[in-house]
């Protein structure tokens, strides 16, 4: 009788790779991971893009939603301030994270899963660079179980 072998386990501590949502602006942003694509630039596959029209529009829910259905760690990106398509909008955003943060805080989550960066349309490898940074914080951080809800 021929035995069969099982396939090792793909889960657990040794394979877990972190999930991390990217808010991004269209304007700048969302160009500036388009350039990175463009130029081949590398960065982890763990994020998945959501773009958005302004980074000011974003609601800190959708975060708090974010995490809750299972991402590790969440970026917003916007504008450099001053570079607004909309004027004030990644003004307006930054303050509405630096109050997230403290929300996060207060219900006994990490605030660095949720991080607030400037990245240009030209600036392809910042934003690879970004990428990287959120990827390996989250990494550090573990698997987020707080706030996810039940399946």
């Amino acid at each position: 009788m021929a035995q069969t072998q099982t396939a090792p386990p793909t889960t657990g501590p040794a394979t877990w790779q972190p999930k991390v949502v990217a808010f991004l602006c269209n304007w700048c942003s969302y160009a500036g991971a388009d350039l990175a694509g463009v130029s081949r630039i590398q960065y982890p596959p763990n994020v998945r893009i959501i773009r958005v029209p302004c980074s000011g529009r974003i609601n800190p829910l959708f975060l708090l939603r974010a995490l809750q259905n299972g991402a590790d760690a969440v970026l917003v990106s916007g504008c450099h301030p001053g570079d607004c398509h909309y004027i004030s909008g990644n003004l307006a955003a930054r303050r509405k994270f630096a109050l997230l943060k403290d929300l996060l805080l207060y219900v006994g989550l990490e605030p660095e899963r949720v991080q607030f960066t400037w990245v240009s349309a030209s600036e392809g490898g910042r934003f690879a660079a970004i990428i990287d940074k959120v990827v390996e914080q989250a990494r550090r951080l573990g698997p987020n179980r707080k706030l996810v809800k039940p399946l």
